[in-house]
């Protein structure tokens, strides 16, 4: 299991600037879900914590092992430990779901091809889904795209899983439904989650605990309990989703 520490980071695109100074540290084990308006750069943190962006400067650690500064090879090597559901899934439309899930174990595991189909259906099988193996991303609904996501992020036992918006365009009872396998994969793969999104149903159900991003900095990080009852009024007014407040509209 993996601790995840970040410090100071910064990262800048042209003249805006995107993260200014980010602090946050993430205990193994644990769901943390990261709040904050569109846009606010939630996913640009992500992709520095599994290693796809470097930093203009700060530090990323993984049980404390600096990965900032990591070869491509490294990295490779590390991303061993990550499992990541994209928004929007990103399946591979020309493969079918077997070959989709199966996409990761190839590239990380050295198994047999009746090792490798085997790791599929056991993971289809852990998030709700038998006999789809042979169907193509454009025959799923958007609640399977996701769940098939999700089966090829566990495929190959990681210790961390990053979920990127993972209700993102479901309808609220497909959304709760992934809510659901958040917690059932993090009690069944004792796993280190980290959660990007602004769906404050789905916040409430599966975090341990929350961290709002706002500005560049993360300005406040508690239990649902204590984010609901914060004292600040940024916070406040993005939990009750209020359009007047300090936060702007546009």
């Amino acid at each position: 299991m993996n601790k995840i520490e970040i410090i100071d980071l910064h990262k800048s695109f042209g003249e805006k600037k995107v993260l200014k100074g980010v602090n946050l540290e993430i205990t193994a084990g644990e769901t943390m879900v990261i709040i904050g308006q569109s846009g606010s750069g939630k996913s640009v943190l992500l992709k520095h914590i599994i290693g796809l962006m470097k930093p203009d400067r700060g530090q990323v650690l993984i049980e404390g092992q600096e990965i900032t500064s990591l070869t491509d090879e490294e990295l490779m090597r590390l991303s061993r430990k990550f499992g990541m559901l994209f928004q929007g899934s990103a399946l591979f439309d020309s493969l079918t779901v077997e070959e989709n899930v199966a996409f990761g174990v190839r590239r990380h595991c050295h198994l047999s091809e009746e090792e490798i189909k085997n790791k599929v259906a056991a993971s289809l099988e852990k998030v709700g889904l038998r006999g789809v193996e042979s169907l193509l991303p454009y025959e799923l609904s958007g609640g399977m795209k996701k769940r098939v996501g999700l089966a090829r992020a566990i495929a190959y036992n990681p210790e961390i899983i990053l979920y990127d918006e993972p209700t993102t365009g479901l309808d609220p009872i497909r959304a709760d439904a992934i809510n659901n396998l958040i917690l059932e994969l993090k009690k069944d793969l004792q796993v280190t989650s980290v959660v990007i999104t602004h769906d404050m149903n789905s916040t409430y159900k599966v975090a341990d605990k929350i961290a709002m991003l706002y500005d560049g900095q993360i300005i406040e990080v508690g239990t649902p309990e204590e984010i609901k009852n914060s004292a600040n009024p940024v916070v406040q007014q993005f939990i009750h989703g209020r359009a007047t407040g300090p936060i702007a509209e546009w």
